[in-house]
């Protein structure tokens, strides 16, 4: 018997791995989508060994609508991955950001991903997902990247989202709260593990400004983090039933928003590999199989939130 299935036999013995699927089968959204096409269900290439045209394959076999990968940069890149998409049959969501520690070269970055995203690859995306600005910039310096994503969302009709993420301009709820309420046109990408971190609480010390940024979110990164981290080790552990609920009362917020207003929902799975996911000491080997619990978490999304 190999480690993996060395590993989830004993975790399936021990009865550990159903917490996070009772949870879903048990109590069923207060809202879900009559149109199974209304809830798209990407995979991520975040830690996959493999090529382009592995990666899809293998995401098509267990049943994604398509997956997010960073903007690809040269044409070469770009060919690559348009004829793995058409192949396999999958949509695409792309990913923009500058690695850029001064603002007007990170912008500047930015800006010029944005645009090429927009309109220079041959099957449109359904969105386009930013890691926008940085922790450290000005409000207007931060604002600079809003603006233009505003307007080329106008321009091109694709849908452009800020994700909530620590290091970024959304790093945190009562910031993300200022942005929200100065810019109607801001809307999210909302990774709440993120925030569970960074105020290393469950937010319930933050409930009005949770909830005004659910009802700015476009798109959803499903990892669940804890008070002490942006990812539990294996959300089918039953000791993380706490955190798991949390997560799954704020993202029922969002489809509750998403069925009143017949938007379609795209979700990632996103949880990562090491050292998001933790490892054991000296061996470096992980605790967990990072693709078997993001396939888990695409399953648990569809029976949560379709009828």
């Amino acid at each position: 018997m190999n480690r993996r299935n060395f590993m989830g036999a004993s975790l399936a013995s021990a009865g550990v791995l159903a917490g996070i699927e009772n949870v879903a089968r048990e109590n069923k959204a207060p809202f879900q989508f009559e149109n199974k096409l209304s809830l798209k269900v990407f995979g991520t290439n975040w830690g996959f060994a493999g090529n382009t045209d592995e990666f899809c394959a293998a995401i098509k076999k267990e049943g994604y609508d398509g997956t997010e990968m960073w903007w690809p940069g040269s044409k070469e890149r770009q060919a690559t991955l348009l004829a793995a998409l058409k192949k396999y049959d999958l949509q695409i969501g792309f990913l923009c950001g500058s690695q850029e520690k001064q603002y007007a070269a990170s912008l500047d970055m930015f800006k010029k991903q944005i645009n090429a995203a927009t309109t220079e690859f041959e099957q449109k995306p359904l969105y386009i997902n930013c890691h926008s600005g940085r922790d450290y910039y000005t409000y207007e310096q931060n604002k600079a990247f809003i603006d233009h994503t505003s307007e080329a969302s106008a321009k091109s009709g694709i849908p452009i989202y800020h994700e909530t993420h620590r290091g970024r301009m959304l790093f945190a709820a009562h910031i993300a709260r200022n942005f929200i309420e100065k810019n109607p046109a801001l809307r999210l990408t909302l990774d709440i593990s993120h925030w569970c971190n960074v105020h290393e609480s469950l937010l319930q010390d933050q409930e009005e400004t949770v909830r005004l940024a659910l009802s700015r979110v476009g798109h959803i990164h499903s990892r669940v983090g804890h008070e002490e981290g942006p990812q539990v080790n294996d959300p089918r552990a039953p000791e993380w039933e706490a955190a798991v609920k949390a997560h799954l009362a704020w993202w029922d917020i969002v489809v509750e928003h998403k069925v009143k207003s017949g938007e379609t929902l795209t979700v990632l799975t996103e949880f990562g590999p090491p050292n998001y996911l933790p490892t054991l000491p000296y061996t470096s080997r992980p605790v967990a199989d990072q693709w078997a619990i993001n396939v888990h978490m695409m399953h648990l999304l569809r029976k949560r939130y379709l009828k």
